[in-house]
């Protein structure tokens, strides 16, 4: 598959896209979450509150994996895995970079409000470290060999044959 230009990484994950987090279960399960992120020195940081459910696996298990999805503007497909740290209050002021969080997703004339709501709430913020990436450019993705091989064996002329039937 087409690897994304670092440029185009950086356009991508700036863009205001849910991803979806994944946290392991005490049973080993994976957990998924929609998520705001923001992408910043090779990190990706994550707000949240204590009583969330991923938060508290993050503390039992700092292992996860983060998705990142799009068809526009930039079609494509960022995927990590990685440790979390926990930064916490008092020890860090987790404010800035939680502003720049609501200044990414909310729009400019409901973010003051939205902020000084989040400041209300019991929160941390995670750092996401990632171990390895995956960014695939979908505006150029083929298909595999298998994929395209599959699809130069079909009719032209209609939909797929069912292999299981005969004529």
């Amino acid at each position: 598959m087409p690897r994304m230009k670092p440029d185009d990484v950086a356009d991508f994950l700036a863009q205001p896209l849910i991803g979806v987090l994944a946290t392991l279960r005490r049973d080993g399960r994976p957990y998924t979450v929609p998520i705001w992120f923001l992408h910043d020195d090779d990190a990706f940081w994550i707000t949240g509150t204590y009583d969330r459910v991923w938060c508290k696996q993050l503390f039992a298990d700092p292992r996860a994996s983060l998705c990142v999805e799009a068809t526009a503007p930039v079609a494509g497909h960022v995927g990590v895995d990685g440790t979390v740290a926990v930064h916490e209050l008092p020890d860090v002021d987790i404010w800035p970079m939680s502003r720049r969080l609501v200044d990414k997703y909310i729009a400019a004339e409901h973010r003051d409000a939205f902020f000084a709501n989040m400041r209300s709430e019991n929160r941390l913020l995670f750092e996401l470290q990632p171990e390895v990436v995956r960014a695939i450019d979908m505006r150029v993705y083929r298909g595999k060999r298998a994929d395209r091989d599959f699809q130069h064996r079909q009719p032209r002329t209609g939909a797929p044959q069912d292999p299981t039937t005969s004529t």
